[in-house]
């Protein structure tokens, strides 16, 4: 038999290939697997990714209104604000300028990446996630301790730009426009400037520097065998438009940002011996981090970053530590404050709540207590509000104050509440049974009416169990379904009345109605 006879056809071959990977290829213990993606990419949505490419080929903004934007959503940041708003708007007006006029490709151009510096939880991710709403281009956030040198176990830097991919639904135009912000870029300084980073800093440092470039990212992983093998099945099949298979970054824009802790002692240790432009007693009052503004080239170069990768990071700020003032603007004026995310919260059970001055300002002085920025304000209020968001709900309150004395002892507040509203509970229990008889109709067709002593036996038994009326009358009821469908078919009927003594020994009271029900083909009173 000729060899060539034995082989599968091709579209049989693709086929098998195709059922292999659906039933997980390589299978999850292989060396070469691909762990699964955690969830699927956005939906393709051409609408909204034409609008997109029109407001960046159209973009018109000028650095004050970016600036007057990004005032609604972060406090304070003001110089922060004026740098970004103008590298923003000269990289996206040269982006207009190359797809108007492509034979501007041809020019050499200096990418204004931007490099953020300051203390954590001051906004800086927040700025950059801003603006891309604001622009309408994909947006990807990482650290930079993920990487790795390649070939070495830890993220590929390449990733990145497949990450902008995937956010804008598989487009491949749109990403090309796109923001990749990388946090804690301090971390991957190299042993020569940190005195413990391992070398593979270095190499991260390199790789990132390729992508701050002009280089093309091919969108399949070379560690990514699935897609790999999906690619050479798209390939083989032929007879159609290949599909896009690398992605440029001329115009993609990189923000990295650090806290450089150790980097604002050593520019203060600098700046105190050359005594320049202040004296002791001034440097004396000065937090470390405020020496981040006094940055030099060669600062970053001596904490261990490569001239290169530096030197592509051609705008560079540092942004201001939050005062507890700032806290307290931030809760108040922000838009999208952490204070309105719990508002909403509490609203999704109907409840609303009421904030004095003096709450925001004793929110405020702890969260700058915490030392991690805006951050601190949600371990405050997630401190104050844990327990008033497990009460509440099942307590019949729909409005509430809160005061300073409120968060500075939650506990006893919250046993205030109740005990001022006590006369509420009731009916909530109440309501909570009645969804409880809704649910058992739909479910099983039978319906279930509960008589006032019912319903003050069972509520006095979920208090006193601390436990929902729902939970106690799955417990209590769970097999009656069972019954009182013998008894619909020996009576027909279909509505049944629960009566005290039923809520206290429901088994025993339902197997007396099921006798009932075969001496009787219309039993008469109350079940």
């Amino acid at each position: 038999m000729n060899s060539d006879e034995s082989k599968p056809p091709p579209d049989d071959l693709q086929k098998h290939l195709q059922d292999w990977l659906r039933a997980g290829g390589l299978g999850a213990g292989h060396p070469f697997a691909q762990p699964a993606p955690e969830a699927p990419p956005p939906s393709h949505d051409p609408e909204t990714e034409a609008e997109a490419l029109r407001r960046i080929r159209d973009f018109s903004f000028k650095p004050r209104e970016i600036r007057d934007y990004l005032n609604r959503f972060v406090v304070k940041q003001q110089e922060a604000k004026k740098v970004l708003s103008v590298a923003i708007c000269d990289h996206y007006n040269h982006v207009r300028t190359c797809i108007e006029k492509p034979e501007r490709l041809e020019r050499e151009y200096s990418k204004q990446n931007i490099l953020l510096l300051g203390p954590t939880g001051v906004g800086k991710t927040y700025l950059m996630r801003t603006i891309a709403r604001l622009i309408g281009v994909p947006f990807v956030k990482a650290d930079a301790t993920k990487f790795s040198e390649t070939g070495y176990v830890g993220g590929d830097v390449e990733d990145l730009v497949r990450d902008l991919v995937k956010i804008a639904g598989g487009n491949t135009e749109l990403p090309q426009y796109g923001i990749i912000y990388i946090d804690e870029i301090d971390k991957i300084a190299s042993e020569g400037g940190q005195g413990g980073r391992d070398v593979s800093g270095r190499g991260v440092q390199i790789n990132l520097l390729k992508l701050m470039e002009d280089t093309e990212v091919n969108l399949v992983s070379p560690t990514d065998m699935m897609a790999q093998m999906q690619a050479m099945m798209e390939f083989s099949r032929g007879g159609r438009k290949p599909r896009k298979r690398t992605i440029s970054t001329r115009h993609i824009l990189f923000i990295v940002s650090g806290a450089f802790d150790k980097l604002a002692e050593n520019v203060q240790k600098r700046l105190d011996h050359g005594r320049i432009g202040f004296s002791s007693e001034t440097a004396a009052r000065r937090e470390t981090h405020e020496y981040l503004r006094y940055t030099e080239t060669s600062d970053f170069i001596k904490y261990g970053f490569e001239p290169e990768f530096i030197g592509r990071l051609p705008v560079r700020v540092a942004c201001e530590a939050l005062a507890a003032d700032d806290l307290a603007q931030v809760l108040v004026s922000s838009e999208g404050s952490i204070l309105q995310q719990y508002r909403e919260d509490f609203q999704g059970y109907g409840i609303d709540f009421r904030i004095t001055a003096e709450a925001i300002r004793e929110i405020a002085t702890r969260a700058h207590a915490e030392k991690t920025g805006a951050r601190g304000l949600l371990t405050v209020l997630e401190r104050a509000f844990r327990d008033f968001k497990f009460h509440l709900p099942s307590a019949g309150i729909t409005a509430f104050e809160v005061t300073d004395e409120t968060i500075r002892n939650p506990g006893a507040g919250l046993q205030k509440l109740l005990a001022e509203h006590a006369h509420l509970q009731r009916g909530a229990l109440m309501a909570d049974l009645d969804r409880f008889a809704e649910d058992f109709a739909r479910e099983h067709g039978l319906k279930l009416v509960f008589d006032d002593g019912a319903r003050e036996a069972l509520a006095a038994a979920a208090v006193a169990k601390d436990q929902t009326i729902r939970a106690l009358c799955e417990q209590k009821f769970r097999d009656f379904q069972h019954g009182l469908k013998i008894i619909a078919r020996n009576t027909g009927r279909d509505a049944f009345t629960i009566t005290r003594a039923a809520a206290e020994n429901p088994d025993g009271e339902l197997s007396k109605w099921v006798v009932e029900s075969f001496t009787s083909r219309k039993p008469e009173g109350n079940l």
